[in-house]
């Protein structure tokens, strides 16, 4: 199959603080999924594949995108994520693959550093105050927690609400991965099984959160691990900032230090350079085109043939390299990356 080149992408130059050596990671990312085959005469065929964040806790140094299929960069407009996506009026019946590899600065956070003390507008605090589809807000099955919080933080203020939230939720809730159920962020999940992965831990926090009137968002992305230079990642990871006016947003990570509780107090307020944020929210719509329904998160291909979501074959595989530079540079970001016929993207 003839492989399209990536239409003229030409993005800004991006500056990269002068960081220590031990205080932020640069990394290769390789993002890569083969879809199908989709029967021939199917379609359309639309694939949607999210593109790392930037922002003042990460750069993308730079982007390239190989792919079999045309495709283009846009934009979700509630949360701003971004995203390829690659369309086929119809299958010829052969697989579809994509490669994505981005070059990334990643850059620890502590306290309120990930941006400026300031309000939030209108529509941020409406979005980040009420609730998604598996995360309740103000519900009577809180209750009961919420009155040990309150009783903890006994007149405190926001600041210390959000820390007993944290404790609380890292003190009653268990990561484990048994049967099913978890792995959905659901509050009701969490509350009434106390145990799941990061979106069930990340879904009790925001719900308990914005019930007490604390902004809270959910982001998801992939770990790095720093226990080897390069390899494969199993699987996504997700976390949590929550926003005060006094110190902005702040990041908190229930789930792993439940994991590692050697790890609590580092995890709170405070996030090292060993995740790649790829996108922020719940019950995303992904434009025009994505006809199913809102997506739960977004990290995964989402893909659509004649409007319903795939169910036959998907592979992805992640990896990443280890890539130390020089701090305090100026990066030209990824022109043009053309695939040629008869090139491979593995």
């Amino acid at each position: 199959m003839k492989l399209e080149p990536l239409v003229g992408l030409v993005l800004a130059l991006v500056l990269i603080p002068a960081f220590g050596a031990a205080e932020e990671r640069q990394f290769s990312f390789r993002y890569h999924t083969e879809v199908g085959p989709i029967p021939p005469g199917a379609g359309p065929v639309h694939i949607f594949i999210p593109i790392p964040v930037e922002n003042g806790k990460q750069s993308v140094a730079s982007l390239e995108i190989e792919a079999s299929i045309p495709g283009a960069i846009e934009t979700e407009p509630v949360y701003g994520n971004r995203f390829w996506h690659g369309q086929l009026a119809e299958s010829d019946g052969e697989p579809i693959t994509v490669t994505l590899t981005s070059e990334v600065v990643r850059r620890p956070v502590s306290g309120g550093s990930a941006s400026a003390p300031s309000p939030l507008d209108e529509a941020e605090t409406a979005r980040f105050l009420g609730p998604n589809r598996r995360v309740v807000v103000a519900d009577e099955m809180l209750d009961p927690i919420l009155r040990e919080i309150r009783a903890k933080v006994a007149g405190g203020g926001r600041a210390e609400t959000a820390r007993a939230i944290y404790d609380w939720v890292v003190d009653n809730v268990t990561y484990k991965r048994v049967g099913t159920g978890w792995g959905n962020g659901d509050t009701f999940w969490a509350c009434s099984e106390r145990y799941g992965n990061c979106t069930d831990f990340h879904a009790l926090f925001i719900s308990l959160a914005r019930t007490e009137g604390i902004p809270a968002k959910f982001e998801m992305g992939f770990p790095v691990p720093d226990d080897r230079p390069e390899g494969a990642v199993d699987g996504y990871h997700c976390w949590v900032e929550f926003h005060l006016t006094e110190s902005g947003w702040t990041p908190i990570d229930a789930s792993e230090a439940s994991k590692h509780p050697e790890r609590r107090e580092a995890l709170y307020a405070s996030q090292p350079a060993d995740r790649i944020h790829f996108s922020t929210g719940r019950d995303l719509r992904l434009g025009p085109d994505h006809r199913g329904e809102p997506l739960n998160y977004f990290i995964y291909p989402h893909v659509e043939v004649n409007g319903a979501p795939w169910a036959g074959a998907l592979e992805r595989d992640f990896r990443f390299q280890e890539r130390p530079g020089a701090p305090g540079t100026v990066r030209a970001v990824e022109e043009q990356h053309p695939v040629t016929e008869g090139e491979t993207s593995g």
